[in-house]
């Protein structure tokens, strides 16, 4: 997933665009629900207000746990960031 104002799913049904609120709304409705809760992806597909189906949430949670995963196998190179700004 990119760090931009929106990410796509990679849903074969739907090509839909995640916005930085849909993302903000998904992050705390997961904090809220926790991984383990029975029906989840409904859960948190209503929390969002029904912009998003329970797949389309299933599918971007596991977008972020497969890219977590490749960041963490050394599978993705880490971004070389200016370390130079108004601090230094």
């Amino acid at each position: 997933m990119s760090s931009g104002s929106s990410s796509r799913s990679t849903s074969p049904s739907s090509d839909s665009e995640w916005s930085k609120k849909e993302n903000k709304m998904f992050e705390e409705a997961l904090a809220y629900y926790g991984e383990a809760a029975p029906n989840l992806w409904e859960k948190v597909a209503s929390a969002m207000g029904g912009t998003k189906s329970a797949e389309e949430v299933r599918r971007h949670f596991q977008i972020l746990v497969d890219d977590v995963n490749n960041i963490e196998y050394g599978r993705i190179p880490f971004p070389k960031y200016k370390t130079q700004g108004f601090w230094t």
